[in-house]
This record gives structure tokens, C-alpha cells and sequence, in this order.
């Protein structure tokens, strides 16, 4: 018995699906763009703006137009205005505006702070990586970091016997501390697993610390510089008062002694926003540095 042979028709090719490719995303426009900015602006500027508002309609309310005692936001506005508008007049010694008054404080917080940064970092990275030197070192810090910065005035004018040297002195021995602390914490803080890699590849002890030590602790110095500059800047302001000359702590005192109450508020506005500065310039710096871990 004979089977008929089958018979295939010839296959037909089969088309393979396409598949579009995912339209692409809409790019944000320009005007969207500006208007976020705006938004993060405004979200980051009106708050406090509104509260600086409340605080002034409050005390305002709380003084009324009395002219005794605390003046009020109108007053202080009336009796010192050409202070307010014209910071930056000169008319020779310590007749100046407050620009030059806060200039010349900004100079001696610069010298004294720069020199407690350097000296902090290194003793903080001597106890934090050295045991003896722990021991020996940390009860002595911990027992000077708590003397108020005044006390040091007299002990600095004693020795140095010049106010310059002397408020230098102060503004260093007071923010030198919290620089100490926060090196130590951070060398002691430094990941097991980094140490065992810097054991493995053999780095030499400058290797590690700029290798290793250095980008690990950089998050804890900035945190001790951000507390170091606000110390620095309370410390200078207090001292002048006492040592005279030209400054903002001494601009404040004279304007006490001769009771311009109003024209000591607008100082102590721009030593707030001053102080403000200086700890958000710290903050940028050290974002910057650490790339975004630092405290901020």
C-alpha cells in the first residue's frame, strides 16, 4: 500500500512586530523652569520674611510711641536712618559707619579663627587617633573649653599687653575647642573597612591621611568650624567692648554711653546677619569640599 506524498507550500516570511520606541519625555520649558525657581525662592525667602514682619508689628504694638526706655521699630527708623542708608562713611578715627566697624572685626575673627582651624584639626586628629594622647590631652580640653570667653580677656591682656593681640587670643581659645571635638569624634568615627583597606594596600601614614583620614572626617571638621566661627564672632563682639578702638563690639558700647538705644539695635541687626553669613559661608564651603556631606 503507497502513501501519497505530502506536499508543503513554501512558507511565507512573517514580519517581526515593530515595537515603537517610548515617546520622549517633554522637556521642562523655560518659563516652567524660571517659575520653580521662583517657587523655591519664594518658599525659601517669605517665610521668614513674614516672621521678621510679625516681630516688628508686635513690638511695635508692645512700645507704641512711647520715647522712654526700649524705643520702637518707628523710632529706631526715625533716629537712625542716616546710619541705616549710609553705612559706609568715614569721617576719620572711630567716627565711621558700621561697614568699617564690622570690617575691622571680620579682620581679627579671620586671623584668630584661620590660626584655632589649623591647631584644632591637628590636635583633634592627635587624640582621635592616638590612645596616650587621649588620655592625656582630653580631660585638660574639656576642662578649658568651659571657661566663658571674657574670662580669657584679662589672663591675654596681662600677656600680650596690647588690645590686638589680646582679642586675637580670645577669639582663638574660644573657638578652638568644638574644632578639637568634632576631629576627634570623626578620626574615632573613621570605618572599620577603611582601615582594613589602608592595611591591605600598605599606605604610608600620609597616604592614609590624605587618602583615608582626611575625606572621612571632613564632615565632622565643618560641622566644628561652623561652631568655631559662631564662637569666634560672639567672642570678638564681647571683647571689644571692653578693649575700645574701632569695632563692632566697641561701636555698640560708645553708642550705650552716650544712650543712643536706637542705633545699638541696627548694630546688633548686622551683627545677626553678619553671624549669619559666616556660618552659611562655612556651610557652602564645606558642601563643597565633602561634596554634600557636610552639615548644612
Amino acid at each position: 500500500m503507497t502513501f501519497p506524498k505530502p506536499s508543503f507550500s513554501p512558507a511565507e516570511p512573517v514580519a517581526a512586530p515593530v515595537i515603537a520606541p517610548p515617546p520622549p519625555e517633554p522637556r521642562a520649558s523655560r518659563g516652567s523652569e524660571i517659575v520653580r525657581r521662583a517657587g523655591a525662592t519664594a518658599a525659601a525667602v517669605v517665610p521668614p520674611l513674614l516672621t521678621v514682619l510679625a516681630i516688628l508689628g508686635l513690638w511695635q504694638a508692645a512700645i507704641g510711641d512711647s520715647y522712654g526706655g526700649l524705643p520702637s521699630p518707628v523710632q529706631v527708623w526715625t533716629e537712625s536712618k542716616d546710619l541705616i542708608l549710609n553705612p559706609f562713611f568715614d569721617h576719620g578715627g572711630v567716627d565711621k559707619g558700621l561697614f568699617w566697624h564690622v570690617l575691622t572685626s571680620l579682620k581679627r575673627v579671620g586671623v584668630g579663627f584661620s590660626v584655632s582651624a589649623v591647631c584644632g584639626v591637628m590636635l583633634g586628629v592627635l587624640i582621635g587617633s592616638n590612645r596616650w594622647a587621649h588620655r592625656g590631652l582630653d580631660p585638660i580640653f574639656q576642662v578649658l573649653r568651659t571657661v566663658p570667653p571674657l574670662a580669657w580677656l584679662p589672663i591675654s591682656l596681662a600677656a600680650f599687653r596690647e588690645a590686638q593681640p589680646s582679642a586675637l587670643f580670645v577669639i582663638f581659645i574660644t573657638s578652638i575647642w568644638p574644632i578639637i571635638i568634632n576631629t576627634a569624634v570623626g578620626v574615632r568615627n573613621i570605618p572599620t573597612d577603611y582601615v582594613n583597606v589602608a592595611k591591605v594596600l600598605r599606605l604610608s601614614p600620609v597616604e592614609y591621611f590624605f587618602k583615608i583620614l582626611l575625606p572621612a572626617t571632613t564632615p565632622y571638621i565643618f560641622t566644628g568650624l561652623r561652631i568655631g566661627i559662631g564662637m569666634s564672632w560672639l567672642a570678638i563682639v564681647a571683647s571689644e567692648m571692653l578693649l575700645g578702638g574701632v569695632g563692632v563690639g566697641f561701636f555698640i558700647w560708645d553708642q550705650y554711653n552716650a544712650s543712643r538705644i536706637s542705633d545699638i539695635i541696627v548694630a546688633l541687626a548686622w551683627v545677626g546677619l553678619t553671624g549669619f553669613f559666616l556660618d552659611r559661608l562655612v556651610a557652602l564651603l564645606g558642601h563643597i569640599v565633602s561634596r554634600g556631606n557636610a552639615a548644612s
